[in-house]
This record gives structure tokens, sequence and C-alpha cells, in this order.
């Protein structure tokens, strides 16, 4: 009895053929497919794989056999058993199990039965009579030119400039407003004024080597300086007004004016500009403010002609300093 003809038969019409006492083959779909390094088509495809722990009798093999060799159930059963044992037997031996256009089995150095299928046989029955087949590659072959014929290139080449001109209503409105917006309004402009206000980047030590100065715990010496000018602009002090020099201001005896080069809330920032002033032979002054900051004042003028024409030529090197009128 050729068990392994029955199993093929049963192949081509179930998706899983058990084998009781041994395992089961599955059948699985595998689609068309195109190989396009050797130009083959292949057609759509089952193809046989094994699973050793599917090996509960489920009858369809036994049955088929009990059919085909005009047996009762039990002595088909007997058959498949003894085609069993058979099989376990050589692979044990390490022989290998061929059985034809389905795969070939043989124990790995584990000891577990490994199978390798046909790979020439196909039990899709949808694919009966279809084999693969080559065909030619084509190149340089545009069905839409065939088609069309020769009003194919104007149509591309219509369409090719309708597209740019598309592209262009939309990109240029797009550009000039991008371009635009940012001329027109101030949404791009920082919100930070820039001054120059500070009169000391850096500060010269005794050993002679230019170090930054100290510096207040929440603000540096640009924002002191800025801070106490906004502040006199809105607030007037009653021991020492500033001068508006903007405006005449009528002259009395025995007054003097300051020019203030400076001015921190951080009493060390001012100490060292004051150092500074007297290395270039300013007699330099600490003026307490009434708001709380520390003015460094570079001389003392008797009128405010003068005042102005020191400020003036100190302009260069301190530039922000102002005139303050002391008494």
């Amino acid at each position: 009895m050729d068990i392994v003809a029955i199993i093929r038969e049963l192949l081509f019409s179930h998706d899983c053929v058990i084998i009781p006492g041994f395992g089961g083959f599955i059948g699985n779909y595998s689609p068309a497919r195109t190989d396009k390094e050797s130009c083959t088509f292949y057609p759509p495809a089952k193809r046989i794989s094994f699973n050793r722990n599917l090996n509960q009798n489920d009858g369809l093999l036994i049955s088929r056999i009990s059919v085909a060799a005009n047996l009762n159930y039990n002595e088909a059963k007997e058959l498949v058993e003894d085609f069993v044992a058979d099989i376990k037997r050589r692979l044990t031996r390490g022989e290998k199990v061929t059985f034809e256009r389905i795969g070939t089995f043989v124990n790995n150095s584990e000891g577990n039965v490994q199978f390798e299928p046909d790979r020439d046989v196909n039990y899709n029955l949808n694919s009966y009579g279809l084999a693969p087949f080559q065909f030619p590659m084509l190149e340089g072959y545009d069905v839409r030119k065939r088609l069309m014929g020769d009003s194919y290139e104007d149509t591309v080449r219509s369409v090719s400039i309708r597209r740019y001109l598309w592209r262009a209503a939309i990109l240029v409105p797009l550009i000039g407003a991008l371009i635009a917006v940012p001329l027109t309004t101030d949404i791009f402009k920082t919100k930070v004024q820039v001054t120059s206000l500070n009169p000391l980047i850096t500060a010269i030590s005794d050993s002679g080597v230019k170090e930054k100065p100290a510096v207040d715990e929440t603000r540096g010496l640009l924002s002191d300086s800025i801070s106490e000018k906004i502040v006199d602009q809105v607030q007037s002090e009653q021991s020492t007004p500033a001068v508006n020099i903007s405006e005449p201001v009528q002259q009395m005896p025995h007054e003097e004016y300051g020019i203030i080069t400076g001015s921190f809330k951080s009493e060390s920032n001012a100490l060292l500009l004051v150092k500074k002033l007297a290395g270039e032979g300013y007699s330099a002054e600490i003026i307490q403010g009434a708001n709380g900051f520390y003015r460094v004042s570079a001389l003392r003028c008797k009128s405010l002609s003068e005042a102005e024409s020191v400020k003036n030529s100190m302009e260069a090197r301190y530039p922000g300093a102002w005139i303050v009128k002391l008494k």
C-alpha cells in the first residue's frame, strides 16, 4: 500500500494532513510573484510545511486508506502504525527518508526531525496547468504614448506648464506676504532695548589684569545703570535733583555740578569705577542717591557750561554720562 501517494492526494484537497503518531503536513498559500532578476513569473502556490506536534489522529488519512485498500478501520490503522514505526526506525539509524514529491526527513544533530519540502510541486488546485515562465524585460515602452500617439508629448508638456503655473500662483503671494509682514509690523522685533549706558566693561585689578567687575545678585552692571536712569526720569530726588540740560537753567552762585559716569545698585561695582577714574586723573567720588543707587561722579564743576564741556569730552569713553546738580 503506497501511503505516500494517498498523502499527496489529500494535500491537493486539504490544508492539513496528519500522520498519527508522527506529525502533520500543513499547506500554506503563497500568492503569485515575479522575480525581476531572472524575469520569471510564478503562479499562486500551496507550499507544504511539517509540524511534528500535530500527531493526534483526526481520522482523515486512515479513512482514506480504508476506502482505497478496501480495509476496515482497524486494519487501516494498523497499516499506518507500521508505516510510522518504519519511518522512525530509519531516522534513528541516521537515514534520510524521502516522501516523493512532498519532501525529505532527517534527524538533525539534536535528534529532532527536520523537514525539507519539495519546492517544485504546487498543491494549489486553482493553479493547475500553470507553470513558471520567463518573459523579456520591456524597456522604453510607454503604454500612454502608444495609445495617444504623437499628441502624447504635447499633452504632457501642457500639463507640466499648468502645474508650474499653479505652483507659481500659490508661492508668489505667499513669499510676498512673508516678506511684507516683518517690514510692516513689529512681530519679529525684540522687546529688549540695547543701550550703551554701561560705562564699565572691565575693571583693572591691583595686579593690572583686566577682570569683569562684580555683578549684583539679580542684575548686572548694565541693568544697574539703566534702572537708575529710568528711576531718575520718573522720580525727582529731594537731596540731589537732576538737571535737565535740554532746558536753560539759571546758574546760581556757588553751585556745583557732578559728571555722573555710572550708577549701580552694588557699592563694590561703584568702587571699581571710582578706582578706574582715579587712575585716569579724575577726582572721582561716590554720591549716594535718594533712590538707593551708588552714583559715581568723575569730578565736580563750578558751572554748568564747564560741566557740559567735560561731559562732552568724556562721552567717547563713558557713553551715557549725565550731569547732576550737587548744590
